[in-house]
C-alpha cells in the first residue's frame, strides 16, 4: 500500500506554500494555546469561584476529553467532506467556547466552556490533510516539522502569557484571547484555503457512535471518583457514576470489535508491542507527563508561608514554564538519535529516569526558588524523551501502511488519560489544604509525589517490558513525518 506522502493527489496542489503553511500556524495557535492556557490559571480560578483544585481541575479534563473525541472524527469527516469546511467549523465551535467560558459566572459555566472548546482538538489533524493535498510531496515533511515546531513553542508561550494575561486583568482575559485567536484563524481559513480537493471517493460509515462513546464513559467514570472523597467510595452515587461509566466503556470496546471502520482501531492492539506501547502511553500520563503542568504553578503562584508556595507572580509563573519547555525542545533531537541507534525503548526509559529524578528534586526544592526552577527544567526534559520516544515505538510495532493509524491510536490515549491524570493530581491536592484557604497542604503534595512516583514506577516496568523486533520499514519509510509530527 502506498505511503502517506505517496498517495498525495497531483491535480490538488494549487494554493500556494506561504498562504497553508500562514493558516495552518494560525490555527495550530488556538489550539495550543487554548490547551496550555488554563493550568497556570488553576490558582486564579480557585480563588474567585472559592472552589478546590478538583473542581478546577475539570477545566483542563472537560477539554482534553473532548480534544481526543474530535481529533478522532473530525479528521475522518474532514477527508470526507472538507478539510477546510471542517477545520472552519471547528474553530467556530471553539469560539463559541470561549464566550461560554468569559461570559460564565461560575466554574460549571468554565467547564462547559471549556469543553466546547476542546473541539480545536482537531486542527492537527485537518491541517496534515489540508498540507498533504496542497502541497508539494517533497514540501510536506518540512511543512509538517516548521507547523510542529511553532505548535510547541505556542503552547510553551500560552503559559506565558496566561501568566502576563493574569496579572494585567483576570481569568476572563485568557477567553478573550482564546476567542479572538481562534475568530481570526477561521476568517483566515476561510478566506486563504482552496476548497477542499483529493477526498476520499470511498465514503466509508463514520463511526459516530464510537466517538459519542467513548469520552462520555472515561467522564462518568471520573466524576465519580472525583467526588468520592465528598459523597463516600461506597456511596450509591459514587457506585453509579462509577459502574455507569464502566459499562458505557464496555459497550464502546465491544461496538469498535465490532465494525469495520472504527473511530479507534483496537485490533493493532492484538501485537504485544503495540499494545504495551499504549500501556505504557496511559500510566505515564496519568501521571509524570501531566502532573508538571499541575504542580508546577500551583506551587510556583501558591503564596509564601503556609503550606507549599513560592509566592511568584503569574508571569514569572510563565516564563519558567516556557523556558522550562524551550530546553527541553532544545534536548529533544537528542532522544531522537537515542532511538534511532539502540530503539526508541531506551529512549522511553531515559526518559522516566529523568522524570524521576526532577520530581525527586521538586519535593526537596519547593521552598528555593532557583532550586525549583531547576528541578522543573529537568522534568520537561524527561518529558519531551518520552514524547519524542511513543511515535517511535508505535513506528517500532505497526505495518507501514497502519502508521498514521497508529499514531492516531497513541494521541487518543495519551489526550485521554491525560485528562485522567488531571482529574488523579488535582483530586489529590484538594485532599489537604491549609485551614481557611484552598491552598493543598503539605501532606497533598506529598501524597502527590508518591501517585507520581508509583506511576512512574509501573510505567517503566511497563516500558522495560516492550520487545519485539523493531519495523524498520515503518520506522524508515515514516521517520520524517513521525518526528515532524510530534516535533
Amino acid at each position: 500500500m502506498a505511503s502517506f506522502l505517496d498517495r498525495q493527489d497531483p491535480s490538488a496542489i494549487r494554493s500556494s506554500y506561504a498562504k497553508i503553511i500562514t493558516v495552518l500556524i494560525a490555527t495550530e495557535l488556538v489550539g495550543t494555546f487554548e490547551s496550555a492556557m488554563i493550568f497556570i490559571a488553576f490558582p486564579s480560578l480557585m480563588a474567585e469561584f472559592q472552589t478546590d483544585a478538583a473542581t478546577a481541575g475539570w477545566a483542563a479534563t472537560s477539554f482534553l476529553l473532548v480534544a481526543a473525541a474530535s481529533a478522532a472524527i473530525c479528521g475522518r469527516l474532514g477527508d470526507i467532506y472538507g478539510r477546510k469546511k471542517m477545520l472552519v467549523i471547528v474553530l467556530f465551535i471553539s469560539v463559541i467556547g470561549s464566550v461560554i467560558s468569559f461570559t460564565a459566572g461560575s466554574i460549571e459555566g468554565v467547564i462547559l466552556g471549556r469543553a466546547f472548546q476542546g473541539a480545536a482538538g482537531a486542527t492537527l489533524p485537518l491541517g496534515l490533510g489540508i498540507a498533504r493535498a496542497g502541497i508539494e510531496k517533497d514540501k510536506v515533511p518540512g511543512a509538517i516539522a516548521l507547523v510542529a515546531a511553532v505548535s510547541f513553542i505556542a503552547g510553551a508561550g500560552g503559559s506565558l502569557v496566561a501568566g502576563v494575561l493574569l496579572d494585567l486583568g483576570n481569568w476572563q482575559g485568557l477567553f478573550m484571547v482564546s476567542g479572538i485567536l481562534g475568530l481570526i484563524a477561521a476568517v483566515m481559513a476561510m478566506a486563504m484555503l482552496d476548497r477542499s480537493t483529493g477526498l476520499s471517493t470511498e465514503r466509508k460509515k463514520v463511526d459516530y457512535i464510537g466517538g459519542l462513546l467513548f469520552a462520555p464513559a472515561i467522564a462518568l467514570v471520573l466524576y465519580g471518583v472525583s467526588n468520592s472523597a465528598a459523597w463516600g467510595i461506597t456511596d450509591a452515587r459514587t457506585v453509579q457514576f462509577v459502574l455507569g461509566g464502566l459499562a458505557v466503556a464496555a459497550i464502546w470496546i465491544w461496538w469498535e470489535l465490532r465494525i469495520d471502520n472504527p473511530m479507534i482501531n483496537l485490533r493493532l492492539l492484538k501485537t504485544n508491542k503495540m499494545a504495551l506501547t499504549q500501556l505504557a502511553t496511559a500510566i505515564l500520563s496519568v501521571g509524570p507527563l501531566v502532573a508538571i503542568q499541575i504542580v508546577g504553578p500551583m506551587i510556583m503562584l501558591s503564596p509564601a508561608g503556609p503550606g507549599v508556595g513560592l509566592g511568584l507572580s503569574p508571569s514569572i509563573g510563565g516564563l519558567v514554564i516556557f523556558g522550562a519547555a524551550s530546553v527541553a525542545f532544545i534536548c529533544s533531537p537528542i532522544s531522537g538519535k537515542i532511538a534511532a541507534k539502540v530503539g526508541a525503548r531506551r529512549s522511553l526509559l531515559i526518559g522516566v529516569v529523568i522524570c524521576v529524578i526532577g520530581y525527586g528534586a521538586l519535593f526537596w526544592a519547593q521552598y528555593s526558588v532557583l532550586a525549583y526552577i531547576i528541578a522543573v527544567n529537568v522534568v520537561f526534559i524527561g518529558t519531551m524523551f518520552a514524547y519524542t520516544a511513543f511515535p517511535n515505538l508505535v513506528a517500532e510495532s505497526v505495518p507501514v501502511e497502519n502508521t498514521s493509524e497508529g499514531m492516531g491510536i497513541n494521541t487518543v490515549t495519551r489526550t485521554i488519560f491525560m485528562g485522567v491524570g488531571t482529574t488523579v493530581i488535582t483530586m489529590a491536592l484538594a485532599s489537604s489544604t491549609v485551614e481557611g484557604t484552598g491552598v493543598p497542604s503539605e501532606s497533598a503534595y506529598t501524597l502527590t509525589y508518591v501517585i507520581i512516583l508509583a506511576t512512574s514506577l509501573v510505567g517503566f516496568v511497563v516500558s522495560w517490558l516492550i520487545r519485539g523486533k523493531n519495523n524498520v520499514q515503518a520506522a524508515a519509510g515514516d521517520e520524517k513525518l513521525v518526528g515532524a509530527v510530534e516535533g
